[in-house]
Order: structure tokens, then sequence, then C-alpha cells
């Protein structure tokens, strides 16, 4: 199955993607929808379809309750670090306003000019986990999606939890889809590439991975419950921007795609933030 939320002018709406098709199956956010597959089969066989061209993708969940990611998960993006393999599984949290479409832009923040690109795997939680094995871990995943973890450098360095840098908002988008474990097969297989204005900056491959997904769930769930809507990012292959000399990072105008094998890609353009004061 491929989860989508889309909007044609009305408002959010939960589908089903088919071929170049979405079928819609309501108002209802897409999280409500994922212990209910056979409900949603059902619906979609007299539901109404729309043309993938036209209608706007959002991302799958608007508003997760958790964003979490885990840091240095892949070898190769260590060492371009200059640290070593992490022996335990550190982890740190990105916001919900961080939350951003699969097509929409990146804003490159008013008081950094140090935006970094991570491209990802995400896992999308679909049913609520607490002290879940690795053994079960994939039955509370919903399923995957591409993601890109923005990352402010500066501001990521100015503070030991990475909060302040890895949370700015739209720095997290992801989709364009949630496609479910069955129809991915081998997760270790998949390969995983970042591509700048065409150029490509990182291609990795799933199975790189220090730990593995099931051992993210399970090393979560044993701390706290993992609830449906709530998003994995499982780390980053080598090639971002700050490990170049001198850095890449990506400015204004700029083109990010990634792409994950068997599930599809995600594009956004840079674009400068206008610093303006909102209250209320």
């Amino acid at each position: 199955m491929r989860w989508a939320t889309f909007d044609k002018g009305a408002g959010a709406r939960a589908g089903l993607v088919e071929g170049e098709t979405v079928v819609e199956l309501g108002t209802q956010p897409l999280e409500q929808w994922f212990a209910a597959p056979d409900e949603a089969l059902a619906r979609a066989k007299t539901a109404p379809r729309h043309a993938l061209s036209e209608v706007r993708l959002r991302q799958p969940v608007l508003r997760p309750g958790k964003i979490l990611g885990v840091a240095l998960n892949y070898r190769d993006h260590a060492r371009e670090t200059g640290r070593e393999p992490p022996a335990v599984q550190t982890w740190f949290a990105k916001q919900a306003t961080a939350a951003n479409g699969p097509f929409d832009p990146v804003t490159l923040p008013a008081v950094s000019d140090q935006l970094d690109y991570e491209a990802e795997l995400v896992v999308v939680i679909g049913k609520r986990g607490r002290h879940v094995p690795a053994t079960r871990a994939l039955e509370i995943a919903a399923g995957f999606c591409c993601g890109c973890d923005y990352s402010v450098r500066d501001w990521q360095r100015a503070a030991p939890t990475m909060m302040m840098g890895k949370g700015f908002d739209t720095h997290a988008p992801f989709g364009p889809w949630v496609v479910s474990p069955d129809e991915l097969g081998d997760l270790d297989a998949l390969g995983v590439r970042c591509l700048v204005n065409g150029e490509i900056r990182q291609d990795g491959r799933i199975g790189d991975m220090i730990f593995k997904v099931a051992e993210q769930i399970e090393h979560l769930t044993k701390a706290f419950t993992l609830e449906p809507g709530d998003l994995l990012f499982t780390g980053t292959p080598a090639g971002v921007g700050m490990a170049f000399d001198p850095p890449k990072f990506v400015k204004a105008g700029d083109l990010v795609r990634v792409e994950i094998d068997r599930i599809g890609a995600i594009e956004q353009e840079i674009v400068a933030e206008h610093a303006e004061t909102i209250v209320g």
C-alpha cells in the first residue's frame, strides 16, 4: 500500500496511491487509517479517484506528534565528520513545525548561511508500541518515506542537544507517500541518494546503517511509547555539505532532491526566509 495525504483545493484528504491516481479515503488524518488497511482497501473500490498530476501531495502526516532522528548512523558519515562510529544510539528531536511537504520549499534561515542536507529513510509509525523487541518492530511501522533532515550547522554546533540546529521550521520534509513494509521487501538493498541542482552528493545504501530500523524501534520503545504518526529519521550516508572543503552548504535557489529505491523522491527549492514578526 502507498498511503498519501493530498489536497485538490478543498483541504487535506487521506488517500491511497494506485498507479498514477490517488483514491480519496476521506478527511480523517492519515494516521487514523494505518490500523485499518482492509477498510481502506474496501473503500478504495468505490471512492473518488484523482490523477496525481492534478493534486498537491502534502506531508503524509500533517502534524507528527514526534519527529526523532538518530545521529551518525552510517560509518562513512561518521568518518567524514571526524568521529568514531557510535557504540550506542544517539537521538535528537526535530520540532513538529519542521514537518514539510514532499515538494514544498525549505527556508534558508535569516540567521544562518550554513544550511545542510541529509538524505534519509523515514519510518512512519502506525501503531502504539512500548517495549517492542526488534523481532516485532516492523509490526508498529505503517511504512517508509523519503526524508531530508535539514540541519543548520552553526546552530547545531552551538548546543550539545542539537535541538536548535535540527528544529527550524520546514526542515523536515518527507513523503511523497508512505510505502507499506510488504511492498519494499529487503530494506537493506535500497539505495538512498541526494542530488543538489542535479549533482549527486550522497549515494548510500540502507544496509550500511549501523543500527537497523528494528533496533532503533526496540531502543526507543524501551524509554517511551511510539504512537501513530510519529516519525523516525534513520540516519544519513556520507556526502553532506559540511564535509566538503570548502563546505557546500545550500543557498537560496538551489534544488535538493532525495531519492530512495522503490519509494520515490521528494524535491525542495531552497528559499530565503523573510524574518517577519508573528504574534498570535
